[in-house]
């Protein structure tokens, strides 16, 4: 990676290294270890593991800022909305993350996979805190979460399998029958089907990279599906 691109990054990120070895590892897809042994970075998923948890710590006490009335549940589910790895995409995607991702040559093609984004940022997140502690990462999610919570004040977000279950359950039905009905691509980029039914409906049918997004998507097409019925 060229000085230079480090350089933008961290103008993007408001914060300027001390030891930018750490930023160059969050940017380092673990596949890179593999192609070239003698490449910077030990690939991003230690700093992925550490970021996840600090996202989750910086987020949690903001919404406890925002929300002082808010019982468990309800920051629960803003919480859970906030640090999924969609969220993670869309703050990957304003500060144009995937351009400074360093892959192996088989990622290189075409877009870079939403899931390496989510990673990717989770890895940024962590390598913030590492060298700046906890002041230069809560500065980067406080600026690049703040419209996400924003547009969820008026509600908490409700999870789609919690809400089909609870509608289910609202009509003395059985819960929800989520099924695994099918799997395809490449061992590093499987794709999930699931099916889920309740009574006296046609199942819904979705897709995903891991079967709990595949069921939350086919629960959300579901309960659009019975909303408009």
């Amino acid at each position: 990676m060229m000085d230079a691109g480090l350089d933008a990054l961290q103008d993007i990120l408001g914060h300027r290294f001390a030891d930018q070895a750490r930023l160059v590892e969050a940017l380092t897809h673990p596949s890179v270890g593999g192609v070239n042994r003698r490449a910077v970075g030990k690939g991003y998923e230690r700093l992925e593991f550490l970021g996840d948890r600090v996202l989750g710590l910086i987020v949690a006490e903001w919404l406890l800022e925002r929300f002082p009335k808010e019982q468990e549940g309800a920051l629960a589910r803003r919480l859970t909305a906030l640090v999924r790895a969609e969220a993670l995409v869309v703050v990957a995607g304003r500060i144009g993350l995937g351009r400074f991702l360093r892959l192996a040559p088989g990622e290189q093609a075409g877009d870079v996979k939403p899931a390496i984004l989510a990673d990717a940022c989770e890895a940024v997140i962590g390598a913030l805190y590492l060298d700046g502690g906890l002041p230069a990462a809560a500065g980067f999610i406080r600026r690049h979460w703040d419209a996400a919570l924003e547009g969820a004040r008026a509600a908490p977000p409700q999870d789609p399998k919690t809400g089909l279950q609870e509608w289910a359950l609202a009509r003395g039905q059985k819960l929800p029958l989520y099924k695994d009905i099918g799997r395809s691509g490449p061992d590093h980029a499987p794709v999930f089907q699931i099916s889920v039914e309740v009574e006296g409906h046609e199942p819904a049918i979705a897709s995903g990279p891991s079967k709990r997004v595949a069921e939350k998507a086919a629960a959300e097409a579901l309960l659009t599906r019975i909303r408009k019925s």
